[in-house]
């Protein structure tokens, strides 16, 4: 009885596996993603508040299947993951799953980059890719 609920459990982790290992999802033609705030080169205080913008696709939160939509995901002070890959869950590299278009985050003094990256219903970036420009900004105490 043990060796079948195991061979159970197993066979039913198969194709949730396989859907994370994909290429991503499609993503629409003529999309942008941006930071509409703040913006690149200005000095802001702690707590940042940090505002997505996207044109041509629409947000959903993370685990729900609907065309041309994703979720934000905020880079922080580092480059793009891999872009075919499941996009990390770390301080950079800071999930909006329930569909947030917005953020206030507490950063050190000094110099620091953003980028958004849309991931689809499993965080794993579209195909191409929904890329914004990285910009820098540096908190000031």
């Amino acid at each position: 009885m043990k060796k079948m609920l195991i061979s159970l459990a197993l066979a039913a982790t198969v194709p949730l596996g396989m859907a994370l290992s994909n290429d991503g999802t499609p993503s629409a033609a003529e999309v942008e993603v941006y930071i509409i705030s703040p913006m690149d080169g200005e000095s802001v205080k702690n707590p940042v508040t940090v505002r997505f913008g996207l044109k041509g696709m629409g947000i959903a939160p993370a685990g729900t299947e609907k065309e041309n939509t994703g979720h934000h995901h905020l880079i922080i002070d580092t480059d793009l993951p891999p872009l075919d890959e499941n996009i990390p869950m770390d301080e950079q590299h800071v999930h909006f799953g329930g569909g947030q278009t917005e953020t206030s985050i507490e950063l050190t003094p000094g110099k620091h980059t953003f980028q958004l990256l849309l991931g689809d219903m499993n965080h794993i970036p579209h195909d191409p890719a929904v890329v914004s420009q990285k910009i820098t900004i540096t908190v000031v105490e």
